[in-house]
């Protein structure tokens, strides 16, 4: 690792503190605490009740949270930290229109994703009029690694160390009588992924959610995400999935590495 690729440890001399704690407190707004208290943004990041006042007042007065009354709520211009992230890369009008393509095709909802954390973050999504999950996916959901198809064709690419790194640290819940929970099985998958250059995810994060990913790549080889296919398993079967999805998928892979440098 270079020092440019160098990662500070928060008792590094170069790490900003008050700047990581004040990313901590957005943060802890989602979608169950949209509003919260002085004492529960407190309890949330793990801050005693001064220091979380002042991160908060200072988000105040720097316009990326609003107050009323007792209560904290994020303010619009937390969206910009947002969109500076989609307007550095140029690639996004592309991806959405392949996305746009995908949907217009198979009539089902398609994302780009990309690894942080453990988690995927949805860059760009189409949605198709299906509700798939009782949670509404739109840009910037997160989603467990382990668990979805763009996170495992994503954990696919990571070097080995990496890779056991991610399984050494991760928690695996279960959320469906699907959901693989042993971590021996689960590097397993992930290495069946890697070489088959496929991943399907069947029912394991929500009962009836099945989808399939590819990963993405610009010409130059380097990796901008996995694209996926998200069905409802009622209605679209593994073969439908195989024959029909797949292929699509990976020619839209193709389509992305042959346009974007």
């Amino acid at each position: 690792m270079t020092p440019e690729e160098e990662v500070l440890s928060p008792d590094d001399r170069d790490f900003v503190t008050a700047l990581a704690s004040g990313l901590e407190v957005i943060l802890a707004f989602d979608e169950t605490h949209s509003r919260m208290t002085l004492s529960e943004v407190a309890s949330r990041t793990g801050m005693n009740r001064a220091r979380a006042r002042r991160f908060l007042l200072t988000l105040h007065a720097l316009g990326y949270v609003r107050k009323q009354g007792r209560n904290f709520e994020l303010a619009p211009r937390v969206l910009q930290l947002g969109y500076a992230f989609l307007s550095a890369n140029n690639y996004r009008s592309v991806i959405q229109q392949v996305l746009e393509d995908i949907t217009a095709e198979s009539g089902e909802s398609s994302s780009l994703g990309v690894l942080d954390g453990d988690e995927v973050t949805y860059v760009a999504r189409s949605s198709a009029r299906h509700r798939l999950m009782a949670i509404t996916l739109s840009v910037g959901t997160r989603l467990p690694a382990a668990h979805t198809s763009m996170g495992r064709a994503l954990l696919a690419q990571l070097p080995d160390a990496e890779l056991d790194a991610f399984l050494e640290r991760v928690t695996l819940e279960r959320y469906t009588d699907k959901t693989v929970t042993d971590k021996a099985a689960l590097k397993k998958c992930i290495l069946k992924v890697r070489q088959q250059g496929y991943a399907i995810a069947d029912q394991e994060l929500d009962s009836g959610l099945r989808s399939l990913a590819v990963p993405a790549f610009d010409a130059n080889g380097k990796l901008l995400g996995a694209i996926n296919i998200s069905t409802n398993a009622a209605r679209v079967d593994l073969d439908t999935l195989m024959k029909e999805y797949l292929p699509l998928l990976q020619q839209k892979a193709r389509d992305i590495r042959t346009t974007i440098s």
